[in-house]
């Protein structure tokens, strides 16, 4: 990245999970962060999420002006968008809420700054529509826990978003060590989400049946697909199960399988039995583990799976903007 494409000021609007991972990518990245939350514990617990993070993002590299204590909490959104370059929204998962802070975040920010949402959901177009100055700006910004740690984030531009605010977003993204994927059309829950509420939607069918537990149906991802997803995604895994004859031979041997009733893609009635059976799996497999004590132990892992995994990227042959 170059100092012109890095966005020098960030405003992240929400300091929830997601929120201070935006807030952490930024800092890490060389940015300056406004922050605003009206928890008036936000600052707090903020600068403790950054404090935890830091080691691991230290350990993938730091740019060279990266400061923790580069944020600043502020009382209103006017202060939080002044002088920002990109404004990230985060606040929960309300289209009327969210509305109400779109509508006002397009009126304050500066012409031409891209607000992204964080909605994991929520079409652009149906933010947009509260938005009267410049809703085009309005897009999703969809990334993934941990934030400072994944670099995926799904940009989706709504019926008012121009080529020009795609292309703007792309490159401040990438900039922040993101890589952006263009969603070619609009729609609820965008492209990963919707891939892991199918996964999802089938693991809860196979404890509600009495299939497997919770730890064994991880340990099938674990120890099985997930190693080969984290390389090579779906299509391409199943491109080199056809052999020499890549995908289309997989198809032509294996496509038949698609009509066998393999799957219940419809969710299974959330009764009380079964999210005990979910809860209770959990737990059995946190084996009295805090949540902070498997976040730490997941950044660890994934922080030297990205120092592996990006030995093998395309990049590493030559082979920019593919996958």
């Amino acid at each position: 990245m170059t100092a012109s494409e890095l966005p020098r000021n960030v405003a992240v609007i929400g300091t929830g999970v997601i929120g201070n991972g935006w807030i952490a990518r930024a800092l890490a990245a060389g940015c300056r962060v406004t922050a605003f939350d009206p928890d008036a514990t936000a600052p707090e617990r903020t600068r403790a999420f950054v404090e935890r993070a830091w080691p691991a993002l230290e350990r993938l590299g730091l740019a060279e002006n990266a400061d923790p204590e580069a944020l600043t909490f502020v009382d209103s959104l006017e202060a939080a968008v002044e002088g920002a370059e990109l404004i990230q929204e985060n606040v929960p998962e309300r289209l009327a809420l969210k509305h109400d802070v779109l509508s006002q975040l397009d009126a304050l920010a500066a012409p031409g700054v891209v607000i992204g949402s964080s909605t994991s959901g929520i079409k652009p177009s149906d933010l947009q529509s509260a938005c009267t100055r410049e809703p085009g700006r309005v897009i999703v910004a969809h990334p993934f826990n941990p934030v400072y740690l994944l670099p995926l984030v799904e940009l989706v531009g709504g019926e008012h978003t121009a080529p020009v605010v795609m292309e703007r977003a792309q490159v401040q993204y990438a900039a922040l060590g993101m890589r952006p994927l263009v969603v070619r059309r609009e729609i609820e829950g965008h492209v990963a989400d919707r891939l892991m509420e199918a996964l999802w939607r089938e693991a809860l069918h196979l404890v509600n049946d009495g299939v497997a537990t919770t730890e064994e149906i991880d340990a099938a991802v674990v120890y099985g697909c997930g190693l080969r997803w984290s390389l090579m995604g779906t299509f391409l895994t199943f491109h080199l199960a056809g052999g020499d004859g890549g995908m289309r031979h997989m198809l032509h041997q294996f496509g038949p399988a698609l009509k066998l009733p393999w799957t219940k893609l419809e969710a299974p009635e959330l009764t009380d039995e079964l999210i005990d059976k979910v809860a209770d799996g959990c737990e059995h497999q946190a084996a009295g583990r805090s949540v902070a004590e498997l976040e730490t132990r997941r950044d660890a892992f994934l922080t030297e799976l990205l120092e592996l995994t990006q030995k093998y990227w395309p990049e590493a042959e030559g082979l920019q903007g593919r996958i």
